[in-house]
């Protein structure tokens, strides 16, 4: 339970409150402040006195959204004046950033004038590319919204109607689905008639539920048909010609109940006296109306849902609001229309049915979500839930004929993975690539929880074809115990394998002049491991991950056995991409070889340099010292310095050159002012370091200081693709990547091998092959 103490010291510590300006522009020289403002600021305010349009390009206001409020219902405490909401606003405005990138400006308006307030927020339509309206008391919120919606050319939402309505109407049709109950059929109470009460009735009714089979609730008892005492033109639409005049009364025999009102108004023995197979949204916060505990203890066939994140399925508007504004920005959409809102219903109820990532597991603690009567919405902390719900109200806009601009979707999609962390970019394209001509990789650690549920993805996302290794009953029990669905996938058992002896005689054959006995080979192969390798080797599977419960060196030392390295011009290396805010870098070697000779350092800038190229990069290279062209004479320069001079020598085209520090190798201004003769003119993104130490202390510290995303460490100069996983330190997603990269990998090698081929290739063959 948060204290009382705690919340002001999070909101006054440091800088005060919860948001800031921060500058998305350069503003350090003259010329900067020339562009920035004046003169140089009149250009774009020309174009947009030209065309209107203009501003989306020239402007925030296409990602700006102005939170609004005038303080008459701010969360339970009721009318505490728009200065007091403030925190409420800013809070708002961190949640859209956190989960939506969407800029906010809160506005706090010290208005309860309805028509005035209206009139405020229609000035500051120029400014903004949404309105989000926040605890405007009912019922003059229906009013103000449906006026702005009439008067505005941005989308206009007032998230205490729609957002907890959205997410609740996701909620029902779980819950209905999982109690086998149409909507159509079953009968809702509501209790609470103000602004989310209203708007959750009028949104179930446009999922599908009845407006007959509707009993709405205040604090004046039922809203039946002929009452005059407390009634609005709102509460009307849902007055009931029922003979209930009490909570308890309508909620007999009742199917649903829906809750948006004060805390413990509901009793154990309300919810006794509901239909079978109950759903309760107890959305009152902070306390709701009837506890999670009281409620089950009252029945135990009841699903339940409240506004509470101890408790299971939280009814938390940041599932909505968040996204229906990315959909609708991005598309520039005129409003946020019913069919937007519909769409992003169907969109969370559909997600809560896909397995749930490790990584939202992680969030919350290692708990396990799996659909049913404890999990019917998805979880806050899901990024999932910005691809799902942000496309389908894109779409919606675009299908209704309210969207600005039209969009590709599929192109959209990664769009909206770039705002999830730039590693998610960087890797779509890694994977779209994987998706086109998919490769059988092996797992060797078939039965490791990570390892399942990254196969699940990689086959889901058709990005290659997973097999594991391992006993079939052991991984089908523990996938079967993690709730991973693995049906189709390929299991081999290297102790009932009909390739195991053809792999014990290979494995001898390769090995034993190096002291490997034919018994040795036979152990050798009846691991795991190895035996997944040989299946690489052999051309039954194009590439291997491992490492999920090994360390580094006992995977790569196997792989090293199984591919000897033949090529003495490409080295094996650990080489990891380093994803920073505005830039992409490269370091090697960060894990295999501890003190590498010139010639070693060179192999590794040849091997990582073309592997950059995969990754659609053009390397620009520096070796990293403590030295400026030789400004200090030592042997560790002189290897580097020499090294340098290999590569010039075996690669003349590429842009490489050293050795020199690392704040050279980075900074332009140094290399082009100080050593204007370096054939290094830009930033180098290929960091070649001196020795194994220096490399993984360095992208250790870049990764946790400089808050950079990390792929890797990805395995190159492998003969066959082979990825390590870090034990310990990696995560499902890092699984997946490492997958898709070798599916790439193994894509690259068999294009190579229709041209190395023991029989002789033809060069007409070769030109149909290039064409092909």
């Amino acid at each position: 339970m948060i204290k009382r103490e705690e919340a002001l010291e999070y909101h006054r510590r440091a800088r005060r409150g919860k948001i800031q300006v921060t500058p998305t522009k350069p503003c350090m020289t003259q010329l900067d402040l020339s562009l920035a403002y004046t003169p140089g600021v009149a250009e774009p305010c020309r174009e947009i006195e030209k065309d209107p349009e203009a501003a989306f390009m020239y402007t925030a206001k296409g990602n700006l959204v102005a939170v609004i409020s005038n303080g008459t219902a701010v969360l339970g405490l009721g009318h505490i004046g728009a200065l007091a909401g403030k925190p409420v606003m800013e809070g708002k405005g961190v949640l859209f950033k956190r989960f939506a990138d969407i800029d906010v400006f809160d506005i706090e308006v010290d208005e309860l004038d309805p028509e005035k307030l209206v009139q405020i927020v229609k000035s500051l339509e120029p400014t903004f590319g949404g309105i989000n309206l926040e605890d405007i008391k009912a019922p003059e919120c229906f009013y103000v919204v449906e006026k702005l919606k009439e008067i505005m050319k941005i989308p206009v939402f007032h998230d205490d109607q729609h957002g907890t309505a959205i997410i609740s109407g996701a909620a029902l049709l779980n819950g209905c689905e999982i109690v086998g109950k149409n909507l159509d059929k079953v009968k809702v109470v509501f209790n609470g008639a103000g602004a989310a009460g209203i708007a959750c009735a009028n949104h179930y009714v446009r999922l599908g539920v009845k407006l007959e089979n509707i009993i709405l609730c205040d604090t004046k008892g039922v809203v039946y048909k002929g009452r005059t005492d407390g009634m609005n033109p709102y509460k009307a639409k849902f007055a009931s010609a029922t003979t209930a005049r009490t909570l308890q009364q309508a909620m007999e025999g009742a199917d649903v109940f829906c809750g948006c009102s004060v805390a413990n108004t509901v009793t154990k023995d309300m919810v006794r006296g509901m239909a079978k197979n109950p759903i309760v949204f107890a959305m009152a916060n902070p306390d709701p109306e009837i506890t999670y505990p009281d409620a089950k203890s009252a029945r135990n066939d009841v699903i339940m849902a409240t506004g509470r994140s101890d408790y299971p399925n939280q009814v938390n508007n940041v599932l909505g609001f968040p996204f229906i504004f990315r959909g609708a920005l991005d598309v520039r959409a005129r409003a946020i229309n019913d069919e937007m809102k519909i769409a992003a219903t169907h969109a969370l109820a559909s997600l809560a049915k896909q397995p749930v990532p490790e990584s939202v597991q992680a969030a919350y603690g290692g708990a396990e979500f799996t659909f049913g009567p404890d999990y019917i919405i998805p979880k806050p902390f899901d990024h999932r839930v910005l691809l799902w719900e942000a496309k389908a109200v894109a779409k919606a806009a675009m299908d209704t004929g309210v969207a600005g601009v039209p969009i590709d979707l599929d192109k959209y999609t990664e769009q909206l993975e770039a705002r999830l962390g730039r590693s998610r970019a960087v890797m779509r394209d890694v994977i779209n690539r994987a998706r086109r001509e998919p490769k059988r990789i092996v797992f060797p650690e078939g039965h490791a929880a990570k390892i399942l549920y990254a196969t699940r993805t990689i086959r889901d996302e058709k990005i290659g074809d997973p097999i594991l290794i391992g006993d079939p009953e052991r991984i089908k029990a523990r996938a079967a115990d993690l709730n991973v669905d693995i049906e189709g996938l390929e299991i081999v058992n290297p102790a009932t394998s009909e390739w195991t002896e053809s792999f014990v005689d290979e494995f001898y054959q390769l090995r034993c002049r190096k002291g490997c006995t034919l018994r040795d080979a036979r152990r050798a192969v009846e691991d795991n491991h190895y035996f997944g390798l040989m299946m690489v080797r052999t051309g039954k599977a194009h590439g291997l991950v491992a490492g999920a419960t090994m360390h580094y060196p006992e995977v790569l030392r196997p792989a090293l056995e199984v591919f000897p390295k033949s090529d003495h011009n490409e080295r094996v290396a650990g080489m990891n991409m380093l994803i920073l805010e505005n830039d992409i870098l490269f370091f090697a070697d960060t894990t295999v070889n501890i003190d590498p000779t010139a010639e070693d350092l060179a192999d590794i800038t040849l091997t990582c340099a073309a592997n950059v190229r995969k990754f659609g990069m053009e390397p620009k290279v520096a070796l990293l010292s403590f030295s400026n062209f030789g400004s200090v004479r030592h042997p560790s320069t002189d290897k580097v310095r020499r090294a340098v001079e290999i590569i010039k020598g075996r690669n003349p085209a590429l842009i490489v050159d050293g050795e020199m520090q690392a704040d050279t190798a980075v900074t332009p201004a140094i290399l082009n002012e100080t050593y204007p003769f370096s054939k290094l003119k830009e930033r180098a993104n290929l960091l070649i370091f001196p020795d194994l130490q220096s490399g993984n202390i360095a992208y250790k510290l870049v990764q946790r200081l400089g808050n950079a995303e990390i792929i890797g460490p990805l395995l190159v100069g492998m003969e066959r693709p082979v990825q390590v996983l870090q034990v310990g330190s990696y995560t499902v997603r890092d699984i997946v990547h490492l997958a898709a990269v070798t599916v790439v990998e193994a894509q690259g090698r068999v294009q190579r091998e229709l041209f190395i081929t023991k029989e002789r290739i033809s060069e007409p063959d070769i030109h149909e092959a290039i064409k092909s």
